[in-house]
């Protein structure tokens, strides 16, 4: 036989290298098979870094939609308020460019949205606590039922008031009756009264002006002075 011949057999088959060494049949399906094992092993990494990168991204997502629901009740509150100190309503609202900037730093996706919102939260609760020291006594900073009952409140009382010193002073008399009488469409006139002087006042706007409230808050005193004097003339 030559140096290159081929054995075959029934069993195995080995081919004769040009050095005289012969290369088993399994070295090609061994080498295979390990690219094989570090293919199946980039592609586990690449699915576990996909998977871990859609988890951080839903949690991003969840933690951005908390993060807003806490900023649009801090901003409805500050423009309340704002409002209520006189500033135009025009100014409340964003501009374009002011629109343009935020969508661009909002382009990153849920992370770059939750940064934003995190940083308009901190800018928000920075203004609250630069204000509230310097507003607090004034009426004009209150909330609008507080302030208005600044109004409503001593117009509500005078007629009562009157009343209730006639009644002490005449007793169950036709001055008591007179002033009984006389009273009963006071509430209107105090509402009225306390309606337009909210206006004058805080410079309020007709939704600011707390009307259910203002009608209560001078309904609410005239009825119980009326029936206490009616029970104690009729006891008279």
């Amino acid at each position: 036989m030559g140096a290159n011949a081929t054995v075959t057999g029934p069993g195995r088959q080995r081919t004769a290298e040009p050095g005289g060494d012969v290369a088993p049949a399994g070295a090609e399906p061994t080498t295979a098979w390990s690219e094989y094992l570090a293919a199946a092993r980039q592609l586990d990494g690449v699915r576990r870094s996909a998977a871990s990168a859609a988890g951080e991204q839903a949690r991003s997502a969840e933690a951005a939609r908390e993060e807003l629901t806490v900023v649009r009740t801090g901003l409805a509150s500050q423009q309340e308020r704002l409002r209520e100190l006189g500033v135009p309503a025009i100014s409340l609202v964003p501009s374009p460019p002011e629109l343009t900037e935020a969508a661009r730093s909002m382009a990153g996706g849920p992370a770059a949205v939750l940064a934003a919102l995190r940083a308009a939260r901190g800018r928000a609760e920075a203004a609250d606590a630069a204000l509230a020291p310097r507003h607090r006594f004034r009426p004009g900073s209150w909330p609008a039922r507080g302030r208005n009952l600044l109004v409503y409140g001593p117009l509500a009382l005078l007629v009562p008031l009157v009343q209730v010193v006639v009644f002490v002073a005449t007793g169950a008399g036709p001055a008591s009756v007179a002033a009984l009488i006389c009273g009963l469409p006071m509430p209107a006139v105090a509402f009225v009264a306390g309606w337009v002087g909210v206006g004058r006042v805080f410079r309020a706007g007709p939704g600011e002006r707390t009307v259910r409230f203002g009608a209560l808050v001078c309904l609410v005193p005239a009825v119980l002075v009326t029936a206490g004097l009616l029970l104690a003339l009729l006891a008279g």
